[in-house]
Parts: C-alpha cells; structure tokens; sequence
C-alpha cells in the first residue's frame, strides 16, 4: 500500500471580493490598486481573490504579507520565474536577478550589489550633480509649463547611465522609454495584450536598446585592450559585469549581458520617475512643508555646493521625510508578484501550489494602526520621536523579502540629491491651488503623463561656489 497523503490543516476558501459583472475588481484595482488592497484587507482580511481582466487572482496583504516574504517559509514558498521569465525570453537571455531565488539568486545579487549600491558614486558624486544640474536647467524653462513625468524620465536615464554605466546615453532616452513602457506592460504586469510586442514602434525601440547595449559592451573590451585599468573605488556595474563573465560564464553567460547592461534602466525609468514627479507635487501642495524645504536647502548650499550624499541624507530632514511620505501615499511597489512554490497555509487559508499571488505589501501604508491620521501628509511621521514606519512590517516602498530593491540606498541618495536641486533652483507652482493629481497604474503606478508644472522663475541666479576647504 502507498503511503498515505499529509492531512492538510483544517481551513476555508479565501473570500472573493465583490465586483461588477465580468469586469470583476478591474475598474476599481487600475484606479488606484495601493487603496484598492487596503480596502479589501479591512473588509476581507489578510487573504482574498479578486477578479481581474478575466483572471481570478489570490492576494495575501498587510503586514503579515510584508513579514512572511522576510520568513523562512517565505523565502520556501514563493519564487518569481513566472512573473519575470516573459521578460527573460524576449531578451534571448538565460535569467535575470528577478526571475531567480535562493542561491543563484545570492550570487547575481552579489555580482550587480556595488554597481547598485550608493557606493558607486563614490569619487564620481560631483560628475552626478553636475549631470542633475544641468539637465535640470535645459529642460526646466522659465515661463514654461513643464511635463513632470516625462522630463524626469529624460534625467533619470542620464543619471543612471552615469551611475551605474559611466555615460549619458541620451540619444537613446525614447528608445528606453518606449522597450520599457511595452515591457512592462505586456510581459510583466499583463496589463495590455501580447500582440502589441510586434508594433513596429516596439520593434525598432528594442532594436535601438539592443544596440545601446551592445555598444556598452564593446567600449568596455575596446578600453580593456587598450590597457585601460580601472581603479577599484571607480568600477561601474558594466565592470562588475564583464569580469564576472570573463570569471564565470556559466553565471554571466554571453547572451545574458545586454540585457544585464540595460536592466538598470528597466528597474529605474519608470520607478525613480514616477517617485520624484509625486515628490514634485506633494511637496507643492503643501506650501508649509515648500517653505521648509526652502529653508533647508537655502542652509545647505550658502555654505558651498554640497560635496558628499551625506550632507543631502543628514542635514535635510523636512526634504527628506517629504521623500519618504509621498513613497507611503504613492507606492511604487503597490504588490509583488509570485508563484506558490508549493502548498501552504496563510491566514488560515490553504495556497495552493501554482497559484500565481499578488503579496500586498503596501497596505499598512493606509492603516491608522501603524500611522496616525493616515490620509493626512506628515512629514514628521519619520523623526526618532516617532519613528512610525519603524513598526514592523509598517513600510515597504522598496518591496520585501530577497527581492528588495537592490539600489535601495543609491535610489534614496539620488533622490535628496535630485529633490534638493529642484527645490533650491527653481520656483514651482501647480496649475492651480486646487489641483489633484491625475495618475496612472500602467506600466507602474504614479503620476499621469499629462502632470505639468509653471516654472515661475529661478531662485537662485547661478551655481553654488565651491566649498571652502
């Protein structure tokens, strides 16, 4: 006789939440899926199903989700190759950081971690602020009415290329953003059909971003014949790269390498865009928390331009709490997708293995249990008198778990930094004092495309002198 199957615990279905005829929970999830989530772990709990474009999907939420992703059950019972292996295919490649957990995952981790950290601008942090400064200057025009989204979108490409590549690869900006947009859309989150990978549009900007890639590579071996040594304090993420491969190619095989070229710009375009345009907003309509901000960065650069991130992390308090509280009320990382890596208990509900999950990591965002007055914008929540999202499981603006944003640090740098420049140089103001923010949730959540600001004058007329020795 065989061996009899485990006795499963006792346990009911998940909850469906209620929703339209055929359309399910689509219109409400697309209109603003962070509050959606919220709405339905206070009604349902902490796991339901929703139906969404035709699919029905599980959803384990709160803080309990955030805290399991962190678990060792957790770390068992979830992967990620179904969410992101779309993405791997259509670059030809093998995998990706994503798409891969437990070991294989700790190595490529450990290959791309400096490339990703703040320490790669270590030595190189002037370049970068330069490189802000200006783009700023020449798209940010007196009298005009300046698209956020996408003029941050055009500096986030032009800062990650230096950061994390050592050049601004700006002709190719377009390219980026249209491969990005289709990506994301179709592969990733499935928010828009497959056919649409063979517009021409998409064809060519891929092609372009193939290119872009390929080049990075070459100008690499170009500079290794030539004898061209890198100091270590200096190594961008493509050497890290490239000497991976040349060590291990079987971990960083050749087909792999344009994809890991351009990969930072598929995780940062439309996040770290997303995040400094709401910043934008949120700090504009609340003109007190403008007027501190004002005060600070006045402080920080009367005494010389600013020559170390420490200086945009520590002496801009009120700046950076803005950061940290728009990243609360507009999270980018709303849910992570998974796939039950095997059957297991959640909540007193069984997962069954297979099922793709949404894991609502986002939702203690919303919850008066962990943040007083919820709604409201607080950018004190985050001083140590405080101290809110300390609370475990509280805040989760980078995702949970293995797969926390690995350019954690580097992202909060590059924001103060991007955030002060915007403040100290420019006077802003929204189309109007009562103005509501118009977003979006395709490819990620964030601002709508059409979100525009006046650039009433210049604050300061020139550059910052030096800091004195």
């Amino acid at each position: 006789m065989g061996s009899a199957e485990p006795t499963l615990p006792r346990h009911t279905p998940p909850p469906v939440v209620r929703g339209l005829p055929l359309l399910g929970s689509t219109l409400e999830m697309a209109a603003d899926p962070a509050r959606f989530f919220a709405r339905c772990y206070r009604e349902y709990g902490q796991v339901f199903k929703v139906r969404v474009f035709g699919n029905e999907l599980t959803v384990i939420a709160g803080a309990e989700a955030a805290n399991f992703m962190g678990t060792r059950e957790g770390k068992e019972s979830l992967r990620s190759k179904e969410a992101w292996e779309p993405l791997v295919q259509e670059f030809g490649a093998s995998k990706m950081l994503t798409a891969v957990d437990g070991e294989l995952h700790k190595q490529l981790r450990a290959v791309m971690k400096r490339g990703f950290s703040k320490e790669s601008i270590k030595g190189r942090y002037q370049e970068v602020l330069d490189i802000t400064r200006t783009a700023l200057l020449r798209d940010w025009k007196v009298g005009s009415k300046v698209p956020v989204v996408q003029a941050m979108q055009y500096l986030v490409v032009e800062q990650l290329g230096m950061v994390l590549t050592g050049q601004t690869p700006r002709e190719y900006v377009q390219d980026i953003r249209t491969t990005i947009l289709y990506i994301l859309n179709v592969l990733v989150t499935r928010q828009r059909p497959k056919f649409l990978m063979k517009m021409p549009k998409y064809k060519r900007a891929k092609a372009r971003m193939f290119e872009l890639g390929r080049k990075m590579i070459q100008q690499y071996q170009d500079r290794v014949a030539r004898g061209g040594a890198v100091a270590e304090e200096f190594k961008t993420l493509i050497d890290d790269v490239m000497e991976a491969h040349q060590r291990d190619p079987e971990l960083i095989p050749a087909g792999d390498l344009v994809m890991l070229m351009t990969g930072p710009y598929v995780a940062g375009l439309d996040t770290v865009a997303n995040t400094t345009s709401a910043i934008v907003y949120t700090v504009l309509k609340h003109p007190e928390v403008l007027a501190r901000i004002h005060a600070e960065v006045d402080a920080l650069y009367a005494k010389g331009r600013p020559v170390n991130e420490d200086e945009f992390m520590k002496e801009l308090p009120a700046l950076n709490g803005a950061i940290m509280e728009t990243m609360r009320l507009y999270p980018i990382a709303v849910a992570q997708i998974r796939t039950a890596n095997k059957d297991f208990m959640f909540g007193g509900h069984l997962i069954r293995e297979g099922e793709m999950i949404y894991l609502g990591t986002a939702v203690p965002h919303f919850q008066s249990e962990f943040y007083a007055d919820a709604d409201k914008f607080d950018i004190d929540r985050y001083g140590k008198a405080r101290a809110e999202h300390m609370q475990v499981g509280a805040y989760s603006p980078y995702g949970r778990g293995p797969h926390t944003c690995l350019g954690k640090s580097l992202a909060e740098v590059l924001l103060a930094m991007t955030m002060a420049e915007v403040f100290y140089n420019f006077d802003l103001e929204l189309p109007s004092p009562d103005y509501v923010l118009k977003t979006k949730t395709a490819p990620t959540p964030g601002p709508s495309m059409s979100f525009k600001v006046r650039v009433k004058g210049r604050r300061v007329p020139g550059v910052a002198p030096p800091r004195a020795a």
